[in-house]
Formats: C-alpha cells, sequence, structure tokens
C-alpha cells in the first residue's frame, strides 16, 4: 500500500486545484505496506504487533475492504468482514442512539438488524443511562465499550478484525470483551488483533504477525513473535 504525498506547500483548495492543473504539485511516496503476504485460516485468532506507523492499521483497514490495495491482492469474503476500530464511525454530535445506527450502517449491519438487537447492543455496553446523550460527552472508554457491543451484537461475524479497541476502558469491561470473544472462537469466528499488550496477544492468538516500517518482519508462534519483537524494543 503506497500514498502519495503532497511536498508542495499550498495555501488552501484554489491554490491546490491550479497547482494541480499546471502539474506543478510535487509528491513523495510512502510506503505503508511493502510486500507483506500471508494467510489466515478460519477459526484462528491472529495477533498483529509493531510500533506506532508500523502499518497495523492499514492492513486491518485492507483487510475489512475499505481501502484497496496499491498493487497485490486480497482474497476474503469482505461481506463477511467486521472493522472494530477505535472512535471509528461515530459523530460527536449524535446521540448514542444515533450513532448505533450510524456506526452499525458503516460496518454493514441493516436497520433492521440494528432495530432488532438495539436492547441488546446497549445492554452490553452497559450504557442504558446514557444512550440519548450525545457521544461528545462519552469518555473514550464508553464510546469503546458501544463501538465493541455494536460490532459483534446479534448473529456472529465470520471475521472480526480489532484495532486496539481493547486497550481503552476499565479492567472488567475488558474481561467482558475477552470473554465474549472466547465465544467468538467457540463458533470458529476468524479473528485478526492489533494490540500492543503482548500478555493479551500471548494469552489469547494462536498465531503471531510483526508488522514493521511497512513490512512483515516475522510470523508464527505468538510467543515466539512477541519475544523477537521485545528483543528489538529493548535494544533499539
Amino acid at each position: 500500500m503506497t500514498y502519495r504525498i503532497a511536498t508542495t506547500g499550498v495555501s488552501g483548495i484554489k491554490d491546490y486545484l491550479a497547482r494541480l492543473a499546471g502539474r506543478k504539485i510535487q509528491y513523495r511516496e510512502l510506503h505503508a505496506l511493502n510486500n507483506v503476504s500471508f494467510h489466515v485460516k478460519k477459526g484462528e485468532i491472529v495477533g498483529i504487533i509493531g510500533t506506532n506507523g508500523a502499518g497495523k492499521s492499514t492492513l486491518l483497514k485492507l483487510i475489512s475492504g475499505s481501502i484497496q490495495p496499491t498493487s497485490g491482492k486480497i482474497v476474503t469474503d469482505f461481506s463477511k468482514v467486521r472493522l472494530l476500530t477505535l472512535g471509528s464511525g461515530f459523530d460527536a454530535e449524535l446521540t448514542g442512539r444515533e450513532n448505533v445506527y450510524l456506526n452499525g450502517s458503516i460496518i454493514g449491519l441493516s436497520r433492521k438488524f440494528i432495530t432488532e438487537h438495539f436492547d441488546e447492543i446497549v445492554a452490553f455496553a452497559e450504557l442504558q443511562d446514557f444512550i440519548d446523550e450525545k457521544v461528545k460527552n462519552y469518555s473514550s472508554g464508553m464510546r469503546t465499550r458501544l463501538a465493541f457491543s455494536i460490532a459483534t451484537a446479534g448473529s456472529m461475524p465470520a471475521i472480526l478484525l480489532i484495532d486496539e479497541a481493547l486497550a481503552v476502558g476499565d479492567v472488567f469491561f475488558r474481561e467482558k470483551c475477552l470473554n465474549r470473544i472466547h465465544d467468538l472462537i467457540d463458533q470458529e469466528t476468524t479473528i485478526l488483533l492489533v494490540s500492543h499488550d503482548i500478555d493479551e496477544i500471548i494469552g489469547n492468538c494462536t498465531h503471531g504477525i510483526w508488522i514493521e516500517k511497512g513490512l512483515l518482519r516475522i510470523a508464527g508462534d505468538p510467543k515466539m513473535v512477541c519475544e523477537e519483537y521485545q528483543h528489538m524494543i529493548h535494544n533499539s
């Protein structure tokens, strides 16, 4: 996945369009992911680690189908994928109730499905007393609870992508989320989990992937992958 980033300073949209028309915009290429290739089997729990900016979130967006790769291809059934990422798909000016429908539609849930499971979503998120408050008044933990509850509502997704969404929130709700993840595992849901929590990766994943500076450094047993990652961190 390669992004083109403008290096020419512009003062506004009119200036940008004028420079673009005159081909005076200069770019540099940023290789967010470069020659990354791996397979995930049905029912696997794959932990993805790497430093900030390594390309982990870009990888999940590609797998979800929300962005397209510059080259290469992702082979999966995008209709069966749900992406859970912290703070994504919420409008701060809307209420929690309105955001349940907004976020649900973004991840591919029908209005009928959301209505049928609305009470379940709110109850799991423990937001019964706040569901009609604007989301801008929610704490980051409350937003995470609501997002996780929407993404895992009703019939379990075949493929669930979790991008650092368990990093925020109290320890009791994290335990609740992990219990639901284990329910997903029992139903052979395939899970890809981006996390900086080494213990979370080792304790819950069947496979590990280390992405660094857009490259796949190592993949395999989660404990081995995490040990290699920690060794790099401690010696950098």
